[in-house]
């Protein structure tokens, strides 16, 4: 059976350590299960951190990476999803997409017989996720019983990191202004994939207190241009600065999966200071995109 890869969740928790085992292994040991093949990253929404860290993925996979743009594709205006990826595994061994509606990749792997990788949808964003999760570890050791502090809204990104700091058995806390919070069934699913406790929080100073990991995002995503003077003003009070972090566990990190806007969702002294792992963050979007790619392939 063909498995795809459109949100954490799509991995149990032994699976989530596995995948994240693959991606410190060195590149040798994970042969080139791409070889000959081509792969197919489809980008209706830009990105630098994603082409490129996908790229160098497929290629140290042995593969041929294909970029395209998602105009060129047109998903149902030049041709229906489900014809796109009938005809994109005739090509590909792999098919990835970067899509403003999650229905997208969705379609995609039910239509085509390779695997289907989302590199980001309005509901899910996996492979930050996986690098998310990569970081911590490298940072902190086993994370079970570490806790971590997301603050911004609850998005594609924060939703991710939750699912995958939950099925490694972490305490996490979300600070989210009013209107840009999880509701209760959310947080009791998030509860349910293993977490050791979930608590939400209006004030980010409570949510960030002995934290071990805290992460930010950009308070306008990609689309969001329009609500962007509304959005700063309902997020005042929720820069990551050195105060918030003063309040954090001493040895804490700060991540955020970038781009960053300084002096808005976080300081300049944050974010290059030293705490931030932002690059290092950055950096294993490729070792854990990887990974999970290798793992759809048949790597164990």
């Amino acid at each position: 059976m063909t498995r795809s890869f459109l949100d954490i969740t799509d991995l149990s928790g032994d699976e989530a350590r596995l995948v994240l085992d693959i991606a410190e292994r060195p590149i040798a040991e994970l042969g080139r299960p791409l070889e000959g093949q081509g792969a197919a990253l489809i980008f209706e929404k830009p990105s630098n951190r994603t082409r490129h860290s996908m790229e160098m993925a497929v290629v140290q996979l042995g593969g041929h990476p294909v970029y395209t743009r998602g105009e060129e594709v047109g998903f149902d205006i030049r041709e229906p999803v489900e014809d796109i990826g009938k005809i994109m595994e005739g090509y590909h061994g792999m098919i990835a997409a970067r899509v403003f509606s999650h229905s997208i990749v969705e379609r995609l792997a039910s239509s085509a017989n390779v695997p289907v990788v989302n590199m980001l949808s309005d509901k899910s964003h996996p492979l930050q996720g996986l690098a998310d999760a990569l970081t911590m570890r490298q940072c902190l050791g086993d994370l079970a019983g570490r806790t971590v502090a997301y603050v911004g809204d609850y998005n594609n990104v924060s939703r991710s990191l939750a699912e995958i700091s939950a099925m490694l058995g972490m305490h996490i806390r979300l600070a989210c202004p009013t209107g840009f919070d999880a509701d209760g069934a959310e947080l009791e699913r998030i509860l349910l994939q293993g977490a050791a406790s979930v608590q939400q929080f209006t004030r980010p100073s409570e949510a960030v207190a002995g934290a071990h990991a805290v992460h930010t995002d950009t308070w306008v995503s990609m689309g969001q241009e329009d609500d962007k003077e509304a959005r700063r003003q309902a997020f005042e009070g929720f820069q990551v600065d050195e105060a918030m972090m003063s309040v954090a566990d001493p040895t804490a990190v700060f991540m955020h999966c970038l781009p960053a806007y300084r002096g808005f969702e976080v300081s300049g002294s944050v974010i290059d200071g030293p705490q931030s792992v932002v690059y290092q963050q950055g950096h294993n979007r490729m070792h854990s995109a990887r990974a999970i790619m290798a793992y759809l392939l048949g790597v164990r």
